[in-house]
């Protein structure tokens, strides 16, 4: 019997196989979870196309989080097909590309409020959707992929400023929703070569950097499914008195100086 036997669980994130979100859908299934993804607009039929390669073939429902229509409709989706949900995966993110890469000025307000929008504060809005559906499980498990906010990286920039505010926030509602038994933790993983890392202009400074300074030896091309696990382990009843915690994947680079 696997550590999400009986769980439903939904994960968000899933664009490519070789995204984070994927193997944590993967290991999910593999851990007796049933799986619902969500994509939306033009990017859906890629999302079901990659479902595709999952043990089971799971439904993929529209969530757009800047659209507040959106996560209702969600909810109320959730409600008539599961009546409850255990465990959710927040895998969002996404910038303009003048917030990454260069120097911090390239970037005006609006460019940086869409990447704080979509990135960190997407996190209260999936928090606060799906309350109703922990509270009628008992309780449940709500995951965030991170990346390290306590140093500035090369090229990072504005992503790095949101992913700040994102563990910033996920302590905040690490503590506003432990009163319902939902416990709120973010998984700070090592770079990986997806599509979303190929975009970042000087992504290569982590490549350089990361496999001969991490004390495990993290690939970038495959770090295997080790960020699934963790966030599969975090989504199970395995850590019922851990939240507002970020647990990091990275082959142990973060805690090793120069």
């Amino acid at each position: 019997m696997g550590i999400l036997e009986g769980k439903r669980i939904l994960i968000t994130g899933v664009l490519t196989d070789d995204s984070l979100a994927f193997d944590a859908a993967h290991v999910a299934q593999e851990e007796g979870a049933e799986v619902l993804l969500t994509s939306f607009g033009r990017v859906m039929s890629l999302t079901r196309r990659v479902a595709r390669k999952l043990p089971v073939e799971p439904d993929v429902l529209e969530l757009d989080v800047t659209v507040p229509d959106h996560m209702d409709a969600l909810a109320a989706e959730l409600e008539r097909r599961w009546g409850r949900v255990d465990g959710a995966l927040h895998a969002i993110g996404n910038a303009p590309p003048e917030c990454l890469g260069g120097d911090m000025f390239r970037a005006d307000w609006d460019q940086v409020a869409s990447a704080i929008q979509v990135s960190a504060y997407s996190l209260k809005v999936l928090a606060q959707g799906l309350l109703p559906l922990f509270q009628a499980a008992g309780g449940g498990s709500l995951v965030g992929l991170d990346f390290d906010a306590s140093v500035a990286w090369p090229a990072y920039n504005w992503m790095g400023v949101t992913k700040a505010a994102y563990e910033s926030l996920a302590r905040y509602l690490a503590r506003d929703l432990g009163t319902h038994g939902v416990r709120v933790n973010l998984v700070a993983a090592g770079p990986k070569r997806t599509m979303a890392a190929k975009s970042i202009d000087g992504f290569s400074a982590f490549e350089d950097a990361w496999a001969p300074r991490s004390p495990l030896h993290w690939d970038v091309n495959d770090p295997g499914r080790s960020v699934g696990r963790a966030c599969v382990a975090l989504l199970s009843d395995f850590f019922p008195m851990t939240t507002g915690e970020i647990v990091h994947v990275d082959g142990g680079f973060h805690a090793v100086g120069a």
